[in-house]
This record gives structure tokens, C-alpha cells and sequence, in this order.
């Protein structure tokens, strides 16, 4: 038999995803994006991944090579489209995972990176990882360090490529790679994510499809102490930043990490102040 990963209802209380996310390292929301939020959406990256080239330059070959030459990509998506970063970014139920896995291990959460990928006919499995691997560098045994998620923002199936995941492996040891049985397929509708631990051992599913795209997003979080996977100072220009809710401010990394009232110290201040507090006053 065949893993399976548990389905929910975004309507359904956020103590089930936590309980099924903790059991499993993995759990399948469907609703995340109601209808009228994935239409907008959508609409926003249409002409984004028209445009987009699959043959574009890469960090190094490693990187080229995991995404392959068949997917269409848009990165820094909080920088070209205002629902990402007002409505997906800020999602409740997202920040409301994030709080209690990352909350315990950090003074503030915020983005790790908001990449669209968009996998067409042909594209190859990827090799399956653990996303907090990026972080190699951190000893072990740590806390939880990152929450993710890829939302379908179209179908996901076993034949266009649905992310493969290994419920359970949150808990293996590092050097365990999981047998064929044990590796289920995120099959879901459009809108759902499946959302996952850092630590869960999964990867994207080849597209044998002879015409079919797979549009999905990858969004995760992490604890606010580490660097982040996508550069948002950089790639999230400072004029789309001050028009932002304070929210999306602080989740795109421009609040200071204050950890004075646990005993520790702080991060990322300018002038020794919080940067939100100067974004809101106008003097950034």
C-alpha cells in the first residue's frame, strides 16, 4: 500500500492541520485560495509566465540542473503581484501554522521565498531533499527551522507532476531516503496546498503529460534569524515595499528580529530602530 497524505478543509480548525502536520510532516489543505482569490492570482502571473523563458541563467549548474529546462519560472512574486503580497503572503491560516511551528524557535517569522513554477511535458522528477537542508550549516539537533508550502494553482495530478512527499519522514534520520510505498502524491484541486515541514523529505513529480502545464507556487517561511532563500531586500523593490500593510513589511524581512524579552539580542535594525516603524514614518 501505497503513503497517503491527510486531505482537510481550510474551514476546518486549524488545531486538525497542525495535528495531521505533526503526525505526518505533510498535510493537504484544500480551499486554501477560495475561487476568486486563485482567479485573480492567476490573472496577475498570466503575462508574467508568458514572458517567462524556461533557458534563463541560473546561480550555477547544480541549481539549472535541479529545476530543468522545462519549467517556466517567476521569482520575487511579492514584488509583481499586489494579491501575492496582500492576500497569499499574509494568508491566516498560513501565519497561524507558522506561529506555532516557528513561533517557539524565533522572535519574528518572515518569507523565505515566493517562486511560481510552472513544470510543462517532460519535465523530470526532482530529486527528493529536505528543504531545511539549505541550512546545512545549522547543528543538530535544531527546532523546526522553515514552513512551506506549494499551492496548485491549477490541477495537481500524478501524471502532470504532483509534489511527492514522504508522510512520516520528518522523524527519520538524516541518511534515510524512503522506499517507493512510502512516498505519496499531493493530488489536489486547484486553490489547495500541501504544506509541509522543512525537515519532510519530499520532491516534484516528472510531467508525462503530452500537453499539460503544472502551475504551482512554492511559499515558505522561516525563523527570522537565518538568511533567507530569495533575497526579498533585493528583489522586492523599497517603493512596492512602503505601499504595503505593515504585515507584509514585516514577513518581507523589514522588522527588526527583536529577541531582548527572551534573553537574547536583536537583528536587522537601522539607526537602532525597528525598519517598519521608520517605513511608517516616512523616513525610509
Amino acid at each position: 500500500m501505497t503513503a497517503q497524505i491527510a486531505h482537510l478543509s481550510a474551514t476546518e480548525p486549524i488545531a486538525d492541520v497542525l495535528a495531521a502536520l505533526a503526525a505526518d510532516g505533510a498535510v493537504i489543505v484544500e480551499g486554501l485560495l477560495d475561487a476568486d482569490l486563485l482567479a485573480r492570482f492567476n490573472a496577475d502571473l498570466d503575462p508574467l509566465l508568458a514572458a517567462a523563458r524556461p533557458d534563463r541563467q541560473f546561480l550555477n549548474p547544480a541549481v539549472e540542473w535541479f529545476f530543468g529546462k522545462r519549467t517556466r519560472h517567476v521569482a520575487a512574486v511579492a514584488a509583481q503581484s499586489r494579491v501575492f503580497a496582500t492576500e497569499v503572503l499574509c494568508h491566516p491560516l498560513l501565519l497561524g501554522i507558522c506561529d506555532s511551528v516557528l513561533g517557539p524557535a524565533c522572535a519574528r517569522y518572515q518569507l523565505n521565498i515566493a517562486h511560481v513554477l510552472d513544470r510543462g511535458p517532460g519535465a523530470e522528477a526532482q530529486f527528493l531533499h529536505r528543504d531545511e537542508l539549505v541550512w546545512i550549516h545549522v547543528p543538530r539537533p535544531h527546532p523546526e527551522l522553515q514552513l512551506a508550502t506549494v499551492i496548485a494553482l491549477e490541477d495537481f495530478s500524478a501524471e502532470n507532476g504532483a509534489t511527492r512527499v514522504a508522510p512520516g519522514s520528518h522523524r527519520w534520520p538524516l541518511e534515510r531516503q524512503p522506499e517507493p510505498h512510502e512516498m505519496a502524491d499531493a493530488v489536489m484541486p486547484p486553490g489547495a496546498a500541501v504544506i509541509y515541514l522543512g525537515s519532510t523529505i519530499h520532491g516534484a513529480g516528472a510531467n508525462t503529460t503530452a500537453d499539460r502545464r503544472r502551475r504551482g507556487m512554492h511559499v515558505s517561511y522561516v525563523v527570522g534569524w537565518l538568511r533567507t532563500e530569495e533575497n526579498q531586500y533585493l528583489s522586492v523593490p523599497a517603493d512596492v515595499v512602503r505601499e504595503l500593510p505593515r504585515r507584509a513589511q514585516e514577513l518581507l524581512g523589514w522588522a527588526a528580529h527583536d529577541a531582548i524579552s527572551a534573553g537574547g539580542g536583536y537583528l536587522g535594525t537601522v539607526d537602532l530602530r525597528d525598519p517598519v516603524d521608520l517605513l511608517a514614518e516616512g523616513s525610509l
